[in-house]
């Protein structure tokens, strides 16, 4: 019986631990600390650059993590199946922030400053604000679902598959 792989199982993790890491990060100390530190056009300038990546990082390694886990489960590891529901989940969430709000919000902040205003102080203030109070939300969901992925990982998923193929390999070269 040839070991099974624990490979998969910790490219998992480490795409998770990215995903969630850097959505925590990004979104609850480097976005606030922007605001605090710097003027309001500027730190939204930057805001919007960092969760633009973070979008992408989140669907990269939403759809990867997709893949994984669908292998992991056909490979009988069923601790992932219920994790894809969640991964799908956080898939959505940055997909309709990412490819369904962020456009909207970025071309009524283009609009305003154009016009000579910031955001904040432009016709576009009150849409603007019912737009990011939206996206915020689903960052949030996001970022929940990410702390329960975080939080369901299998513990040790394939280490004891793994070790017992060893033992039963060294075993047979004992006797």
């Amino acid at each position: 019986m040839a070991p099974v792989s624990v490979m998969p199982h910790r490219f998992f993790r480490l795409l998770t631990v990215v995903w969630v890491g850097s959505l925590l990060t990004i979104g609850y100390a480097v976005a606030p600390v922007l605001f605090t530190s710097l003027d309001r056009i500027t730190a939204g300038a930057v805001a919007a650059q960092l969760f633009r990546i973070q979008g992408v990082l989140g669907v990269v390694c939403g759809i990867l993590l997709l893949g994984l886990a669908n292998l992991l489960v056909r490979r009988g590891s069923d601790a992932y199946r219920r994790l894809r529901w969640l991964i799908a989940g956080m898939l959505v969430c940055v997909l309709v922030g990412y490819f369904a709000l962020q456009p909207f919000m970025n071309a009524m902040r283009i609009a305003a400053l154009e016009a000579g205003n910031d955001v904040g102080h432009s016709v576009y203030a009150t849409r603007f604000g019912i737009l990011h109070g939206v996206s915020s939300l689903f960052y949030l969901i996001e970022s929940l679902l990410g702390l329960a992925l975080v939080w369901m990982l299998p513990a040790g998923a394939g280490v004891t598959s793994v070790e017992q193929g060893s033992r039963h390999v060294a075993g047979k070269a004992t006797n």
